[in-house]
């Protein structure tokens, strides 16, 4: 039986180059794979975007009211109707890989899961636990709830600890406000911290 798993990380622990990485393991081997993010996750438009530079189109983004595993059944089968030939017959999938999985749905998790047990396919999230706040994302709580393995991508603090929590920046200020989504951007961006430096800088709090 194929397994869910889940790859998690603060910011810049190497989630997108794991995840591309993976996806050239497999073809390497001449093996099918197709990758998918949220339509939420606007940085890159239609790329998984490593933070190293490499870059990758999707094989199909999913909106928040997707059905996942029909999307993926639609795509595991050749079916695209936004493409100019909406029907190629294609070898089975060997794995579906997923970016930015903290923005799907409970209900999408499931059906990831679904993906590995029915379908017989490994599916790879990637993904953040928490949001700036420590809270966690709907889609990364379920996930811990169900994946059958569950695998921390570690990166460092700016003192050299390992990091744990994401801060939220606008310019050179930490916010402890605002919208649980926010895309890394130009207007925002985030920083790695450990739990020591994170209470530093929220002033002793966690959460709001």
């Amino acid at each position: 039986m194929a397994k869910l798993y889940f790859r998690y990380g603060a910011m810049n622990s190497g989630k997108s180059t794991g995840l591309l990485q993976a996806a050239f393991n497999y073809e390497e081997r001449g093996q099918r794979v197709l990758l998918a993010k949220p339509d939420v996750d606007t940085k890159g438009d239609t790329d998984i975007v490593s933070r190293l530079g490499m870059t990758r189109s999707v094989d199909f983004l999913i909106s928040a009211t997707t059905p996942v595993r029909e999307l993926f059944a639609a795509h595991a089968a050749g079916d695209d109707p936004d493409a100019l030939l909406e029907h190629v017959d294609q070898k089975p999938v060997a794995c579906l890989l997923v970016d930015e999985a903290q923005f799907l749905t409970p209900d999408q998790v499931d059906d990831l899961f679904r993906v590995a047990v029915l379908d017989n396919v490994p599916v790879l999230a990637y993904g953040i636990r928490t949001d700036f706040l420590t809270h966690a994302f709907p889609g990364s709580r379920r996930l811990m709830e169900v994946a059958h393995t569950l695998e921390e991508l570690k990166t460092i603090c700016r003192c050299g600890r390992k990091a744990i929590f994401n801060t939220r920046r606008v310019g050179n200020e930490v916010v402890f406000d605002g919208d649980q989504v926010a895309i890394d951007g130009q207007d925002v961006w985030y920083e790695s911290l450990c739990g020591s430096c994170y209470l530093e800088e929220s002033g002793g709090r966690l959460g709001s």
